[in-house]
């Protein structure tokens, strides 16, 4: 059963960083893209973060020069550094990756239980 399993949420002070992970446990053959969204309450889901299995990335203008995402292909683990947090980027975060189960077969989108940022004095 294939599963991403998310950590390093917390509670952290405006201005500090937290750093989540995110990894792909189970039968996979490949990860195309990985990335981070985020739903605040009362709010939809938004796009935070992506990188690709080139390593290439994009950003929400929101987090764009505050957030870092990177990855691990070795470890199957994506990572979402984030520093100079706001009180506005309280959310839960959830990990999305699309997957490829097999050779043959297409691209599945699979997305983690999700982790709570919190940010607040």
């Amino acid at each position: 059963q294939v599963q991403l399993v998310e950590s390093g949420g917390g509670l952290v002070q405006p201005g500090g960083s937290l750093r989540l992970s995110c990894a792909v446990s189970g039968s996979i053959f490949a990860i195309n893209a990985m990335g981070w969204y985020r739903q605040a309450p009362g709010k939809e889901r938004d796009l935070v973060a992506v990188i690709t299995s080139g390593g290439n990335t994009n950003y929400a203008d929101s987090v764009k020069g505050r957030f870092t995402i990177s990855r691990d292909n070795a470890k199957n683990t994506a990572y979402l550094q984030m520093n100079s947090l706001k009180p506005e980027d309280t959310a839960v975060y959830y990990c999305n990756a699309l997957l490829y189960l097999s050779k043959y077969s297409s691209a599945t989108r699979y997305w983690g239980q999700g982790t709570l940022v919190t940010v607040s004095s």
